[in-house]
């Protein structure tokens, strides 16, 4: 009997122990300078944000479920926000950082991100949503790597790269502002970056990269740009295509890899060429002159520079088209939990409701707007999320203020104001992106990924349901939808919040192309969604209202 009881006693301290050594998943901290400084990325001395004095901003390196705290000093001259692209923040929209979820940092104050990178891994970015912001720089790679338990479906590789794509323009974000305030378009880009570089090709450029002979590399590629699609390419290798926005995909081999605006994968490259340096490329799509940027890989015993002679990139977007369809996940990987990311059967899962949404432009009253079947968004003094938390929604805006499916209602005209379309709790819902105009279009959803089963030209109607990939279709976080076309994807609204469903194109998001999903859990439970953080930032009508009693299991 004693001993029965001894061991009792031990299993309780190890009980014990073990609560304690485990605790909460490691945390991350960052602190974070965002400044103005002068910089010549297309070799016109110009205007940027940088963080920490960094342009572009630092890389958050982390591995699933970490917790990661970012203290942003926000020493620029207006409000500012940062949005974590393809984070899903569970239970959390209140770290989304998008003006129908937080009021901005004011200039001279900070506020400091919480949040975790709950059951995740894969490529991502961060970048400013605050006006224009995002056109003078303060994006940046965020990595999710898997945690040691789970195993990866190819060997470690010798490095893992951040590669930040992006179109440029040589005036400032104030000046491009202006220009959308004045109801005009931007315009074409002035450049491509690399790292926020492009090299000059005259041997006086440092390599962004180097390799080993024989060593495999990774490079997770984000294009963090304002409008143009850019196709990714490295000059004599072959890139191995192996995660796309949080998922495993299947490892096909390409010679280059169109990367539409929002979007981020990862590569494996091997060094098994002649040593020398090679030059990375990334050149615009979809445009009548092609703009290119440069950047050097060398290799570690190179001897030599890279050839003049680039490897062509692809044209028209049929070609595009035909490498999404390529796109596979992988069914027998895991990710950032132990099950294959290949046991959620999406394709069995009954839909619960179709929602379309047609993207346009208008011109009513002589200046620009885009709108979302037939509203253009504009964002409230008070945060969309405030409003619904505090109990004013009524006082802020309207829910359901346009149709799920437009061709039901007659759009006569644009009207501009705060689009919300509320969401049932944890129904799975289709959406349908479809694409009237002559340019391409780039949507992203925040809070979730989504089954990106479909892309074809053409309109979209019921029968097109045959042509989905309910197998293996990729989860991911933004999908293209190329001119005069559509695309579909499926989701379950189980991440109760917040969430912006936006376009990637910049002028457009800031003209009105935009919308919020309101996800409210019925129960008004901490088991799915957290309470306001204590340190939240409070404005507009909610400035000085008490908060209202905290969610409870």
């Amino acid at each position: 009997m004693k001993m029965k009881m001894k061991m009792k006693i031990v299993l309780a301290l190890l009980v014990c122990l073990g609560s304690v050594v485990n605790g909460e998943d490691p945390y991350l901290y960052y602190t974070w300078n965002i400044t103005y400084g002068t910089l010549s990325p297309l070799g016109v001395p110009q205007q940027v944000i940088l963080i920490n004095n960094q342009f572009p901003g630092p890389t958050i390196n982390s591995t699933s479920n970490n917790n990661v705290v970012v203290n942003v000093f926000n020493h620029i001259d207006e409000p500012f926000l940062l949005t974590w692209s393809g984070i899903q923040q569970r239970k959390n929209s209140w770290q989304e950082g998008m003006a129908g979820t937080n009021c901005p940092i004011p200039a001279g104050t900070n506020y400091t991100y919480h949040f975790q990178v709950k059951d995740q891994i894969g490529s991502f970015f961060y970048y400013p949503s605050t006006s224009m912001h995002r056109a003078s720089g303060a994006f940046g790679g965020l990595h999710i790597n898997s945690r040691l338990l789970i195993p990866v479906p190819y060997p470690d590789p010798e490095d893992d790269y951040t590669v930040i794509v992006n179109d440029w323009y040589t005036k400032s974000h104030k000046s491009l502002r202006s220009f959308l305030d004045a109801g005009r378009s931007l315009g074409r880009p002035d450049g491509v970056l690399i790292n926020g570089k492009n090299a000059k090709g005259d041997a006086t450029d440092q390599p962004l990269f180097t390799m080993k002979p024989g060593k495999t590399y990774k490079y997770r590629v984000c294009n963090a740009g304002m409008k143009t699609s850019l196709n990714f390419r490295i000059q004599g290798h072959p890139i191995k295509l192996v995660e796309m926005e949080g998922s495993h995909v299947v490892q096909n081999e390409y010679e280059s890899l169109d990367v539409h605006v929002g979007q981020c994968f990862s590569v494996l490259v091997t060094a098994n060429q002649e040593p020398k340096d090679y030059y990375m490329v990334a050149s615009t799509r979809f445009m009548k002159t092609v703009l290119t940027a440069k950047g050097i890989i060398r290799y570690t015993n190179g001897k030599g520079p890279a050839s003049p002679e680039l490897p062509e990139a692809p044209v028209g977007w049929a070609w595009s088209l035909n490498q999404f369809r390529s796109f596979r996940w992988n069914l027998t990987a895991s990710a950032a939990r132990p099950n294959p990311q290949g046991s959620y059967h999406y394709g069995s899962i009954n839909i619960t409701r179709t929602i379309k949404i047609v993207n346009s432009a208008s011109r009513a009253g002589g200046k620009l707007r885009y709108a979302i079947n037939g509203v253009s968004h504009t964002d409230p003094e008070t945060p969309l999320k405030l409003a619904e938390y505090y109990g004013i929604a009524d006082k802020v805006f309207k829910y359901d203020t346009i149709k799920d499916d437009p061709t039901t209602a007659k759009i006569s005209e644009v009207v501009t104001h705060p689009n919300v379309l509320n969401m049932t709790f944890r129904n799975f819902v289709e959406i349908i992106f479809e694409n009237p105009e002559k340019s391409i279009q780039s949507w992203h959803l925040d809070g979730y990924s989504f089954f990106a089963v479909a892309v074809e030209p053409g309109t979209w109607n019921p029968e097109k349901r045959k042509n989905y990939n309910l197998l293996d279709a990729v989860s991911r976080t933004t999908v293209q939808v190329f001119p005069k076309s559509w695309a579909a994807i499926f989701l379950t609204f189980d991440n109760a919040g917040m969430w912006n469903l936006r376009s990637e194109i910049w002028e457009r998001t800031y003209l009105g192309q935009q919308l919020y999903a309101s996800v409210l859990s019925p129960a008004r439970s901490l088991r799915d969604e957290y309470n306001i953080p204590d340190n939240a930032l409070l404005c507009g009508l909610v400035k000085d209202l008490p908060k209202p009693p905290p969610y409870s299991v």
